[in-house]
């Protein structure tokens, strides 16, 4: 199955990988590793009064998961993803690796980025130390059909949920639990691995020239903030908000939080 065969897909069968409400100025969400477009629920609700909200799976949640791609070949996606909805360009906000794929996406694809909403994401690449972590918790994965373990599924919702959540809220991460148990183990490997080994994009940046919102929980067990804090420095318009009690989904955490920081900026911006 070629990249470009997966490309068409959002092109093409964009109502099946999409929730799409609202209208106005189209902002498009693209989620992290383990999650799917489902969490972006309350954002899409915050803003289809005034905005075309459009949430859609990436790759890994569909069934062109494999084989392995990389974070440019989601920049792609989203690019054939604003043809299927019909429009040329569009505010980009991605969660995580969401937001790894956002900047690359900026930076291949000007002309399509009115601004960017970066949540619990960071430019600079993970470390090596980290690079072997992820590596290994997932490689048993790599060519199974089989569901992912729940031992594995149970073993990572310290990386996604902050402290205060996994303490006040067990409803919310057991129920993400529960639908990262019925994924393809080889979906999470692919997943993982397109942008696992990254380079750095933080010398480019200054060529990313759109409003940027930092959205950021200050519980983020994966990326703390100031990992976040240096685009601030080299990107020509940005601003951070960071969310009290969240964590790495601080958008689905916090959402009020998160939902009254991404409305402000593009009301104010947009």
């Amino acid at each position: 199955m070629s990249d470009e065969t997966a490309t068409a897909m959002y092109r093409t069968r964009t109502d099946a990988v999409t929730t799409d409400v609202g209208e106005g100025r189209p902002v498009v969400f693209a989620h992290g590793t383990l999650m799917d477009r489902t969490m972006f629920a309350p954002q899409l609700e915050a803003l289809r009064d005034e905005y075309r909200a459009v949430a859609y799976d990436l790759r890994a949640r569909t069934d062109w998961y494999a084989p392995g791609y990389d974070l440019w070949d989601l920049a792609d996606d989203c690019d054939a993803l604003l043809d299927g909805i019909g429009e040329d360009s569009a505010v980009v906000a991605g969660m995580s690796m969401g937001g790894f794929m956002g900047l690359r996406f900026a930076l291949e694809y000007p002309e399509r980025v009115d601004g960017l909403v970066l949540i619990d994401s960071m430019a600079a690449p993970h470390t090596a130390e980290e690079q072997e972590v992820y590596g290994d918790l997932v490689e048993p994965l790599e060519r199974s059909r089989e569901a992912t373990p729940r031992e594995l599924a149970d073993g990572v919702t310290g990386y996604l949920f902050g402290e205060t959540t996994r303490e006040e809220k067990p409803e919310l991460v057991e129920t993400w639990v529960d639908r990262w148990a019925t994924y393809p183990g080889a979906a999470v490997y692919h997943e993982l691995h397109s942008w696992l080994d990254r380079p750095d994009v933080t010398d480019r940046l200054s060529e990313i020239d759109v409003p940027v919102l930092i959205v950021h929980g200050e519980e983020d067990p994966s990326i703390d903030p100031s990992r976040a804090e240096p685009m601030l420095e080299e990107l020509p318009d940005a601003e951070m908000e960071l969310i009290p009690e969240a964590g790495h989904t601080s958008n689905l955490e916090r959402a009020e939080a998160a939902n009254d920081a991404i409305r402000s900026f593009l009301d104010e911006r947009f």
